[in-house]
C-alpha cells in the first residue's frame, strides 16, 4: 500500500472547500474513466458516459443556461455552444458536490491521500497532452506548410486562426521547436526528480498556447485555458518553494509531493509494467503514427500535386471565356494529401476563404475521380472521367445538373515568393 506522508495534518477549512470544488472538477474536466476508449469494455463505460453527459449537457442548458436553443456539438472547435454548456455545468456540479461533502465531511482533519492522487491524475493528463501535440509537431503535422490553395488565397480573405495556421506552418524548423517543447514537459513529467521542472516549463508552453488562443480567435480556447489551469494547480504544491528559492534566496528541501512506497514486490512489478504500457500508448505508437503520416505527405498518385490552369471550359460543347467566375473557373490546385480547391464562390463546393474546396478519390480502373465536400464530409458533388495526357495535362468529363462538362486542365509552374523559405543572416534592406 503507498505511504503517503502528510504535509500538514489539520487543513485550514478554506483550503479543505477549495481542494473538495477542485478535485471533483478537474476529475470531471479530465474524465480519466474515458481514456481507454479501444478496450471494449471501457469503451461502453465510455459511451454510456457520453450519452448520460449529453442528457444532462441539454437538459441544463433548456432550463438553466439558455445559451442557444440548440446546442452545436464539438466539433473542430472546441468553443461551440455545447462545449460552453458542458463548462457551465462542471462548474455548477462541482461547487453543488462541494457543499455536499462540506456538509457531510465537516471534521475531516486534511485530504492528503486525494490531494496525491488528484496531483498524479493531473499530471498525466498533461503528459498526455503534451506529448500528443509536441509528436505531432516534431513531423510538421499539425500546421502544414501552406498548401497550393492557400497560397492562392489573398491575405485578406484568412481569418485570424488561418492566418496564424499559416504563419507557423510556413516555419517547419520553428513547429519542430515547439513540439521539442512539448515533447520535453511530457518526458520531464514522467519523472519524479524532474517534475518541479516540467511543470514550470509546461506553464510557460501552454500560457504561450493560451495567448494564440485568445489573441487569434482559434476555437481551443476552453480546452486550453483548462489545460493551463490543470499546470498551475501542479505549480501551486511548489510555489512556496520557488519564492523561497528564487525571491528570498533559501536553501530549499527536494519535491516530495510524489514520492511513495509500494511495499510489496508485485506492486512495484506492476507500476513498472502500467508505466511502461503508459510510455508505449503515449510516446511510441504515437510517434510511429505521425512518422508513418509524415512519409504519405509526399505520396501521389494519378494527379501530379500542384497548380492547374484551366485552358478549356466548356457546357454542353459551347466554350466559355476563361476568366468570368460566374460562368467558369480558371484555376483548380490539387494536393497530396487528397483534397484541393477551384475559384468557384457557389454553393456546389465547401466554401473556405473565398474558395471552392473538395476531397477526390481516384478509380484508375475505371479512369474516375469523385469528388466530395470533404473528408469529413460525404457529400458527393460530382463523379468526372479523367484522362491524362502527359504529367501535367488532364481532360475532364462529366454532368452537372443535366448539363455536360469538359474542362482541359494543365499543371503550372507558378512560384510564389513564400515557398523560397528565405534566410539572411545579412540584410542590407527590409523585404
Amino acid at each position: 500500500m503507498n505511504t503517503i506522508q502528510p504535509e500538514n495534518p489539520n487543513w485550514p477549512i478554506t483550503k479543505k472547500i477549495l481542494f473538495r470544488f477542485f478535485f471533483v472538477y478537474f476529475t470531471l474536466f479530465i474524465a480519466p474513466w474515458t481514456w481507454p476508449g479501444d478496450i471494449p469494455f471501457t469503451n461502453k463505460i465510455a459511451q454510456a458516459y457520453y450519452w448520460f453527459l449529453d442528457g444532462l449537457v441539454n437538459l441544463a442548458n433548456t432550463h438553466m443556461f439558455h445559451i442557444r436553443g440548440l446546442l452545436v456539438p464539438v466539433n473542430g472547435s472546441g468553443d461551440t455552444s455545447y462545449a460552453w454548456a458542458q463548462f457551465y455545468l462542471t462548474l455548477c456540479v462541482a461547487g453543488l458536490v462541494c457543499v455536499i461533502w462540506t456538509a457531510l465531511d465537516i471534521k475531516r482533519r486534511n485530504y492528503e491521500r486525494l490531494n496525491y492522487y488528484l496531483r498524479i491524475l493531473v499530471r498525466y493528463f498533461i503528459i498526455m497532452v503534451s506529448l500528443s501535440y509536441g509528436i505531432q509537431k516534431l513531423f510538421a503535422l499539425q500546421m502544414p506548410f501552406p498548401n497550393q490553395s492557400q497560397l492562392l488565397t489573398p491575405l485578406g480573405n484568412f481569418l485570424p486562426m488561418r492566418l496564424m495556421w499559416v504563419t507557423l506552418g510556413y516555419s517547419t524548423p520553428y513547429q519542430i521547436f515547439t513540439g521539442v517543447l512539448e515533447v520535453m514537459v511530457g518526458l520531464l513529467l514522467l519523472y519524479r526528480r524532474t517534475i518541479t521542472l516540467g511543470v514550470c516549463l509546461a506553464t510557460g508552453v501552454f500560457l504561450n498556447v493560451v495567448m494564440l488562443n485568445l489573441c487569434y480567435d482559434i476555437p481551443v480556447k476552453l480546452f486550453s485555458l483548462n489545460l493551463l489551469a490543470c499546470c498551475l494547480l501542479l505549480l501551486s504544491y511548489d510555489l512556496q518553494r520557488m519564492i523561497d528559492f528564487f525571491i528570498f534566496n533559501k536553501a530549499v528541501a527536494g519535491n516530495k509531493f510524489y514520492e511513495f512506497t509500494l511495499h510489496k514486490r508485485w506492486m512495484r512489478v506492476s507500476r513498472v509494467g502500467i508505466k511502461a504500457v503508459f510510455i508505449y500508448l503515449v510516446i511510441v505508437m504515437p510517434f510511429e503514427n505521425a512518422y508513418s503520416s509524415s512519409r504519405l505527405l509526399n505520396d501521389y498518385s494519378i494527379i501530379k500535386p500542384g497548380i492547374y490552369q484551366v485552358h478549356t471550359y466548356a457546357i454542353d460543347d459551347t466554350m466559355h471565356s476563361i476568366g468570368n467566375n460566374e460562368t467558369s473557373w480558371t484555376n483548380m490546385a490539387f494536393e497530396s494529401t487528397r483534397i484541393g480547391s477551384v475559384n468557384d464562390t457557389t454553393t456546389m463546393f465547401r466554401q473556405r476563404y473565398g474558395r471552392g474546396y473538395f476531397s477526390y478519390e481516384i478509380d484508375s480502373v475505371k479512369k474516375m475521380i469523385t469528388f466530395r465536400k470533404m473528408p469529413d464530409d460525404d457529400s458527393q458533388i460530382f463523379t468526372t472521367h479523367y484522362n491524362l495526357k502527359g504529367s501535367d495535362t488532364i481532360q475532364l468529363r462529366t454532368r452537372i445538373n443535366n448539363d455536360s462538362l469538359y474542362l482541359l486542365l494543365t499543371r503550372t509552374n507558378t512560384q510564389f515568393p513564400l515557398t523560397e523559405h528565405q534566410f539572411h543572416w545579412l540584410s542590407e534592406t527590409t523585404r
